[in-house]
């Protein structure tokens, strides 16, 4: 019972047929369900940007020697 049975679903899927294992319309209608499934209801929030602070350059340590 494996890849060489034409009464497995394993078998079927080898020899790339369709049968009572492995029927279309079911593969089909389950691929549908699951792709189907609705998207989670996101409210659209507008949320104010900050504005973005200047802030002033670092000023640079000099060395004197």
């Amino acid at each position: 019972m494996g890849r060489g049975d034409k009464r497995t679903k394993k078998g079927k899927i080898a020899i790339g047929s369709y049968g009572v294992s492995r029927n279309k319309k079911a593969i089909k209608a389950q691929l549908k369900r699951a792709n189907s499934k609705p998207a989670p209801a996101v409210e659209s929030v507008v949320v104010a940007e900050k504005p973005k602070v200047k802030r002033a350059p670092k000023k640079r340590e000099t060395t004197a020697e």
